[in-house]
């Protein structure tokens, strides 16, 4: 048997790198030529979010696709690097496997842990100490800025509460939604849209905390709550169309109706 045989995954890579060789080459494709890691940056960004959609569906043809297209970015940025002389995709791999080596000395040291969280404390511990060999800077900065802002929020206020910044409790953070409620309704009021946004971001950053301390993530969450919504607009537009009339034409004390009725089927 051919060795490549016994090796389909090592086949299947060197393919890969191979394709994006060829697509960067002298006789590649013009488009792929001139690309560089920040334009490529943005198509990596969107292909995470498909794939994240993917997973959601369950459906396994699906999420291979996505996953294929989210390694196929990550080679061909590693390839860019590459032609710089700066890194290659081996190195990119043996960087993160003893990363994750270290990172887990339950598993391949003699450390011993009692559960899960015991893992997150310990992981947080030895990024602090990994984090010693850089210039110093702030904790906050291995957040990247360009996460979405509910995210970038959910992980700024764990590591906050990681490192100690964590003074409130779960009942403190709900009075503080409900004074933060009232801050928004006043703002209303005003009809001042810079007063009312900054109030709004407030209730928003407390409510991130209130998911935390419930161990619930608000980005999943609110996905999950505008499905549901989604689910039930597609609803009410069904069973306008049952009755052969265009949505447009439903006034809007029908629809109200018709909404009510599909809420107690999706609650």
């Amino acid at each position: 048997m051919e060795p490549s045989k016994l090796n389909p995954l090592h086949e299947s890579m060197t393919a890969l790198c191979r394709l994006v060789d060829t697509l960067r080459g002298e006789n590649g494709c013009p488009w792929d030529k001139k690309q560089t890691p920040a334009t490529v940056s943005i198509y990596l960004i969107e292909e995470v979010f498909e794939l994240a959609d993917a997973i959601e569906t369950g459906y396994a043809g699906q999420i291979r696709e996505e996953l294929g297209d989210v390694l196929f970015h990550i080679v061909f940025i590693a390839r860019m690097f590459q032609e710089r002389a700066e890194f290659d995709l081996a190195r990119v791999a043996q960087t993160i496997t003893e990363k994750m080596t270290r990172r887990h000395p339950h598993v391949f040291g003699d450390q011993k842990v009692a559960n899960s969280d015991e893992v997150i404390q310990n992981w947080h511990k030895i990024k602090l100490d990994e984090n010693k060999s850089f210039p110093k800077r702030s904790l906050l900065d291995s957040v990247p800025p360009k996460l979405p802002a509910l995210m970038r929020a959910y992980r700024i206020s764990d590591r906050m509460a990681k490192s100690g910044c964590d003074w409130e409790d779960m009942a403190a953070d709900l009075q503080g939604a409900d004074a933060g409620l009232g801050e928004l309704k006043e703002a209303v009021k005003s009809q001042d849209s810079h007063l009312i946004s900054e109030k709004y971001g407030d209730l928003l950053l407390t409510l991130v905390n209130v998911a935390r301390r419930a161990k619930v993530h608000p980005e999943s969450a609110l996905a999950a709550a505008v499905k549901k919504l989604e689910l039930q607009f597609k609803m009410v537009e069904a069973r306008v169309a049952e009755s052969q009339r265009d949505f447009e034409e439903i006034s809007r004390e029908e629809k109200k109706e018709i909404w009510q009725k599909v809420q107690k089927r999706v609650p």
